[in-house]
């Protein structure tokens, strides 16, 4: 996988180059799909638990960069613990 930051006009020409072959196809429709969604600033500042992606990674042995893709994938961010249940009396 390939990532670069465009310019505004960068994007727009390679959109035009896109737009002026004869059959876009599935894949060049899509890459023109995700450069119409690819400008950087209209994305939202983003926050992570640095503290939290430090802690996972050292606990797995991994990198910081592993553990936030994980994250993206849906890891939970904190663990879930339920309270200890007590015992039914019988």
């Amino acid at each position: 996988m390939w990532c670069v930051k465009l310019s505004d006009s960068q994007r727009d020409a390679l959109r035009a180059v896109i737009k002026e072959q004869d059959e876009l196809g599935h894949v060049l429709a899509a890459a023109l799909e995700a450069l119409d969604l690819a400008r950087w600033d209209d994305l939202p500042e983003a926050s992570l638990p640095w503290d939290r992606v430090a802690e996972l990674a050292e606990r797995q042995g991994i990198g910081e960069a592993d553990v936030v893709w994980d994250l993206a994938a849906g890891l939970p961010q904190a663990p879930r613990r339920r309270p200890p249940r007590k015992a039914a009396r019988r």
